[in-house]
């Protein structure tokens, strides 16, 4: 469904992606990361045909973004960042102007603007203005208004970005339910919404696509390490400096909660010292309340792949 080979785009001075290639199969939802200044909205633009490529090529569908734009256009809805809606139009008086100008048929108008009010669960709030609307419903009217010529492909920049917990759940479920009959591309910042509704993961760094996989193989794959956190009354030892000799170990933080000290250890890859870190304790008679490792998440993957300046 999308194309893209040895993308670049340069501005006066700065490289802001060099020599992008991937792809995106029909029917993927696939992630698209990384730091801000990384060249995302740079590369969803351009597939958008909102900006021009200073090298490379890019086709939706087949379609040329550059050479074919209308084409290609035909086949995307797009939601950017900051949604742009006419907030002095009743929701779905705005909905049936979107689709008129992508060319819905008027016979079609209709049933194409009741569909997508369905889908993005809009039908108590179709004949309010838009400007009355909170941000989680203009947010959902602009995921209708991408959806409203019914796309093979939707490209969605930050698309819960400004929600709250309840109104971040409804549009993950929305975009999940999409996969399969569409494709979906997805920028955003929050990485266990990722995990949750992403086939795949492109990771994009200064300009250069630093990885690109199942969440599950990248953790897999990634040499990224882990962290435990004890809490124990460790009286006057030196817990830290005894914590920090322990093998697998490679840094540690103390702070102190009351009587008991919490200590957060930063881990080795692959490394599991709860065995040793409990002996330890045992042998010091440190009180333990609790001895808790968390495995690496794409978020410690995504910090190991962009961190560096390289």
């Amino acid at each position: 469904m999308i194309k893209v080979e040895n993308l670049t785009k340069r501005y006066a001075g700065i490289t802001a992606i060099n020599n992008l290639n991937f792809e995106v199969e029909k029917g993927e939802i696939v992630g698209f990361l990384g730091p801000n200044g990384a060249g995302k909205s740079t590369t969803m633009k351009i597939l958008t045909s909102y900006l021009p490529a200073t090298a490379g090529r890019a086709t939706i569908a087949g379609f040329d973004v550059f050479e074919q734009s209308i084409e290609a256009r035909r086949r995307l809805g797009y939601l950017p960042e900051n949604t742009p809606l006419y907030t002095d139009m009743r929701v779905n008086e705005y909905l049936r102007y979107r689709a008129s100008l992508k060319g819905v048929p008027h016979r079609k108008m209709k049933q194409s603007v009741g569909d997508v009010v369905e889908l993005c669960n809009l039908r108590d709030v179709e004949r309010k203005m838009i400007g009355a609307l909170s941000k989680g419903y203009r947010q959902r009217v602009g995921l209708a208004d991408a959806l409203v010529h019914d796309p093979e492909l939707l490209i969605l920049d930050e698309p819960t970005i400004g929600l709250d917990p309840n109104q971040i759940r409804q549009v993950r479920e929305l975009i999940k339910n999409l996969g399969g009959k569409r494709t979906v591309l997805i920028s955003t910042h929050i990485l266990p919404e990722v995990e949750m509704m992403c086939s795949r993961v492109i990771v994009i760094h200064k300009g250069k696509i630093r990885a690109s996989d199942t969440a599950e193989n990248l953790l897999k794959n990634q040499r990224t390490a882990g962290s435990m956190r004890v809490e124990a009354k460790v009286g006057t030892d030196n817990a830290a400096a005894d914590l920090q000799k322990v093998p697998g170990v490679k840094d540690v933080a103390v702070e102190k909660d009351g009587d008991y000290s919490i200590f957060q250890l930063r881990l080795e890859a692959n490394a599991d010292p709860s065995e040793e870190v409990m002996r330890l304790a045992m042998n010091r008679h440190w009180t333990v309340r609790e001895l808790t490792r968390r495995r690496p998440t794409l978020e410690d993957v995504f910090v190991e792949l962009t961190h560096s300046d390289s």
